[in-house]
């Protein structure tokens, strides 16, 4: 999975990730690299620098087992913490492999199945890492390399005439992390009438338009029906799709002698009552002493930045999770 010459010049200058080296000796001076760990790291390109030498570029299968040790026995080791760290190493790795992928032209059945994977760790990372800090995870930079990959992946569905059994779910994924966006809705669209008319993109549609109406309650509701992945594509949304629901309501109900019922806004958020009571207050919406909101679209007022933590309103993504392991929904066994 790693170039000999890499792993000699890496070893030498002590610049093995202890992913890499051999048990035991890591608090030596200069750890030593195991060959059968190390995975090729990703290398900006240079003047002069060949990044073409057939000794340094792995082939499509090797590409493709490199990505499954990635996941199998980084990402979804629980002996391998903390999670901040294995994203750092499995997403400079993978963009290593990408590197070979792109040198080498590679297409076909491996390059799709690369991908997917590819997508789905990213996908996933996207809502496990969510409010860490940007020193240890970057979403704009996520979003980046998701976003290439995923356009690369439909691309090729589009593409080749091979047929991919996968192709409903990730056609799905893509329009539900890109909610309301009008290429995905057109790409979608543009798909074959009987790919459009499975399930999972006939459900990834209607929350997409339920988005674009600008119906909170609708979208939520709907959002029950998606499994574990997908809600980590949608949950990004949430924030914003559960912020509109509270301005609308808080419109529609402005009254000083209107109470509203806690239970039922936190059955209408898919939040339990003590969360729903949280994001009323960052909103400045009131809950009185009985468990009642009293809305008033002059109170309104939306939070300063940093002051709302979409991770601590993840519940209805993690409901999700149950006994799904890392590798499992990497691999697209969810």
């Amino acid at each position: 999975m790693c170039p000999a010459r890499e792993l000699q010049s890496r070893e030498a200058q002590n610049r093995l990730h202890r992913f890499e080296v051999v048990a035991g000796t890591e608090k030596e001076r200069r750890p030593k690299g195991d060959a059968l760990r190390a995975v090729k790291e990703y290398s900006r390109p240079a003047a002069g620098k060949d990044s073409t030498n057939p000794s340094d570029l792995r082939p499509p299968a090797v590409l493709l087992k490199t990505v499954c040790y990635l996941i199998d026995d980084v990402a979804g080791s629980p002996c391998q913490h903390p999670w901040t760290e294995v994203y750092g190493f499995v997403f400079d790795r993978l963009r290593g492999v990408k590197q070979d992928m792109i040198i080498q032209r590679v297409s076909g059945l491996n390059c799709v199945a690369i991908l997917e994977r590819t997508v789905r760790f990213l996908i996933y990372a996207s809502y496990r890492l969510c409010g860490e800090p940007l020193g240890l995870y970057d979403p704009r930079i996520n979003d980046t390399h998701l976003q290439e990959n995923l356009s690369w992946l439909l691309d090729c569905y589009a593409k080749e005439t091979d047929r991919h059994p996968n192709q409903e779910e990730f056609q799905a994924l893509g329009l539900l992390y890109n909610l309301g966006s009008t290429q995905a809705t057109q790409h979608i669209m543009e798909l074959p009438k009987q790919l459009r008319s499975t399930h999972s993109i006939r459900l990834a549609l209607s929350i997409n338009r339920a988005f674009l109406e600008r119906n909170p309650v609708r979208l939520l509701r709907l959002a029950q029906n998606l499994n574990f992945l997908q809600c980590c594509a949608l949950h990004r949304h949430l924030v914003t799709c559960r912020r509109d629901l509270l301005l609308i309501l808080s419109h529609a109900y402005s009254s000083r002698n209107c109470r509203f019922p806690l239970e039922r806004l936190a059955q209408l958020l898919s939040l339990d009552t003590s969360l729903t009571a949280r994001l009323c207050q960052a909103y400045r919406v009131e809950v009185n002493h009985d468990n009642e909101v009293v809305f008033s679209k002059a109170a309104f007022t939306e939070p300063e930045q940093g002051n709302l933590h979409c991770k601590l309103y993840h519940n209805l993504v993690a409901e999700k999770q149950r006994d799904l392991t890392v590798g499992n929904i990497i691999h697209g066994c969810a």
